[in-house]
């Protein structure tokens, strides 16, 4: 069985299997040399632990599902939003964002902190459903930004009796134990071209 001396100062593996372990200067009364202390490993539990090390690594690293599926799942959302604000249901919209005062919300009027904020704020920019209106979104862009991460690009547009609104966004969703939630939420006006 073959063994490999494991790790002298400065020194690789390939370099100990090719040339040794290097022996001390000093030597004893009988003319032999001192060696340093060695560690014999032998070549199948080198390889074992190489494995083991391998396959560890690449569970961690594997994403926690497919981007499909993540964009999917994030689709659907998307979907539920567009759906529950032409129901004027502002509460079940707002089921789609993570509920935390982390949260957070970039609009023409300033940057709002916390589910109960951004909740204050909807209410007050849409307080009955003729402010509402229709709901649509459009040209959705997704970008992964790690196994746990997208980012969603997009267009809004409220059709309305009292005048069209629309404009774009960028949301940041994070996958959490119950699923995929938007942690923050930019979304700007877009004046309509005369």
């Amino acid at each position: 069985m073959k063994y490999f001396t494991l790790l002298a100062p400065g020194r690789c593996i390939a370099q100990v299997a090719r040339e040794g372990y290097p022996a001390s200067r000093e030597s004893n009364l009988q003319g032999r040399s001192f060696m340093k202390p060695r560690i014999r490993i032998s070549i199948p539990i080198l390889t074992c632990a190489a494995a083991i090390l391998l396959t560890t690594r690449s569970a961690a690293q594997a994403p926690l599902s497919k981007p499909t599926s993540a964009r999917a799942a994030i689709e659907s959302i998307l979907t539920m939003q567009q759906e529950a604000w032409n129901r004027g249901d502002v509460d079940a919209f707002l089921q789609g964002y993570w509920r935390s005062p982390e949260l957070t919300f970039s609009g023409s009027t300033g940057i709002f902190r916390g589910w109960d904020r951004v909740k204050q704020r909807y209410k007050q920019n849409y307080p009955d459903r003729a402010a509402m209106g229709h709901l649509t979104f459009s040209g959705l862009e997704f970008h992964q930004l790690g196994p746990r991460a997208y980012l969603v690009l997009g267009n809004w547009h409220l059709d309305r009796a009292s005048g069209d609104i629309g404009g774009v966004f960028t949301l940041v969703f994070q996958r959490f134990p119950e699923g995929w939630l938007i942690i923050h939420d930019h979304t700007s006006l877009v004046p309509a071209k005369p």
